[in-house]
């Protein structure tokens, strides 16, 4: 079954735009859905949806947290709660209906 969560960041659109292109072209292994929406008080909240809460720690591990510690030249605060999303059905043409 997929693994998604919710994680609300303190940062601006800029710093995002930093950190996206630290990341590179080349998609996340593992990454179905990324959504980046603009939160009322400033902040951005993030929608992620992924093939296994495996792939997410191994993207994090190897290509996300190298690039926000880029992106934040080093100092990168704590990491943003997360919210984890206890996934009833998933469907939609990213989504492997065999999974």
């Amino acid at each position: 079954m997929v693994y998604a969560y919710i994680q609300d960041v303190p940062i601006g659109e800029e710093l995002y735009r930093r950190i996206i292109e630290e990341l590179g072209p080349e998609p996340l292994d593992g990454s179905l859905l990324h959504l980046c929406v603009r939160r009322a008080d400033g902040g951005l909240r993030y929608i992620d949806v992924w093939e296994s809460e495996a792939h997410c720690a191994r993207a994090f591990d190897e290509r996300i947290h190298p690039a926000v510690d880029t992106a934040f030249a080093g100092h990168r605060p704590g990491e943003p709660v997360v919210e984890h999303l206890d996934v009833v059905h998933a469907t939609g043409t990213l989504i492997d209906q065999s999974m």
